[in-house]
């Protein structure tokens, strides 16, 4: 019975959480200074064309009426149409999401490998030449924005030493060459068996995926550093020590398990930051991703793309956020 309430009350918040979402985004759609009809049909549309167009999207109705007709076209799956590519948006998520999903998963990967153990080792070392600059490259890392960053390699790397590649993700030669089974052109090269394609792939990857990776490093250090200074203090690490066992045995063994539980949640925020926060990125690097997507349909006021987005965004970090609690209820018995 206890269980079934503490169910209850994780999907009545999930349902109250999409739905306030929902009304977020709907607002998105209705409090932007330009009128979506315009944007349309354009400025010199004729009165009755644009009234016509109106009454066709809808937007003559209340606004509570317009709100429920919003909501049961998100819940059939229905995004509208977008007004630069013409295509229905649920079309063109399904179509640039996995660029940058591409780009946050390899992001996530790299800097969780090399962001754990730096945390691990400076909470180790506290006060030492080692910790204080795992700390200095962690504040460059949240201080420098990701665009000067993006911005600097780009100039350093492929303008002046030209030993990276240019912007997009594929050198133009290989352009419709690759079948697009999955969107990932890492893995949808390789079910091609295009060798060449597949290390141009990767080759372009590099940038992007670094420079978010160096971004979410810097993160992920200093939270595994907090959490592994606090786990240091335990209790069963200090009666570990006394027992005479390794310094090795007691981190890895005995405090870093503890830590891993917490780090879980970082994890799950950090990948949906990566997913929303590659924006900057993807514009800079000319990616065809969500974000470059979400930019320019706002920058040409095409606000159907704007709101499906925003919204695949909000269900990602609600879905991440609901993973991650349970697999730390799942990890550490005692919150169960």
């Amino acid at each position: 019975m206890r269980k079934l309430q503490k169910l209850t009350g994780v999907l009545g918040s999930v349902l109250i959480t999409l739905f306030g979402l929902m009304i977020i985004t709907f607002m998105i759609g209705r409090v932007m200074p330009v009128d979506p009809v315009i944007a349309a049909v354009g400025d010199n549309a004729p009165e009755a064309v644009i009234q016509r167009v109106r009454a066709e999207m809808g937007l003559d109705q209340p606004m509570i009426v317009q709100f429920f007709n919003y909501i049961s076209q998100v819940l059939h799956g229905d995004l509208g149409n977008s007004i630069l590519t013409r295509n229905p948006v649920t079309t063109d998520i399904v179509r640039y999401f996995p660029a940058t999903l591409e780009l946050a998963t390899y992001a996530l990967l790299i800097s969780a490998a090399i962001g754990i153990p730096l945390g691990v080792w400076a909470a180790v070392r506290q006060g030492s030449w080692l910790d204080q600059t795992i700390r200095v490259i962690c504040l460059a890392g949240h201080s420098v924005p990701v665009f000067v960053l993006a911005l600097i390699s780009l100039l350093l790397f492929y303008a002046t030493l030209d030993v990276a590649p240019g912007p997009g993700r594929q050198d133009i030669i290989y352009e419709g060459m690759i079948t697009h089974v999955t969107g990932i052109m890492t893995i949808d090269t390789l079910l091609d068996g295009d060798w060449d394609a597949f290390v141009d792939a990767v080759k372009h990857l590099v940038q992007p995926v670094l420079i978010l990776a160096y971004f979410s490093m810097a993160y992920i250090t200093r939270m595994t550093r907090a959490f592994m200074l606090d786990a240091l203090k335990g209790e069963y690490v200090i009666t570990a020590r006394a027992k005479g066992l390794s310094l090795k045995a007691v981190i890895w063994k005995h405090a870093f398990p503890t830590v891993a539980v917490q780090l879980v949640t970082v994890l799950a925020l950090t990948y949906a930051g990566l997913l929303e926060g590659a924006v900057v990125t993807e514009t800079v690097f000319s990616w065809p991703g969500l974000g470059q997507y979400l930019t320019v349909s706002l920058m040409n006021a095409d606000m159907n793309p704007v709101v499906g987005a925003t919204l695949l965004i909000g269900v990602i970090y609600v879905g991440l956020n609901l993973l991650a609690d349970i697999l730390y209820k799942v990890l550490d018995p005692r919150v169960r």
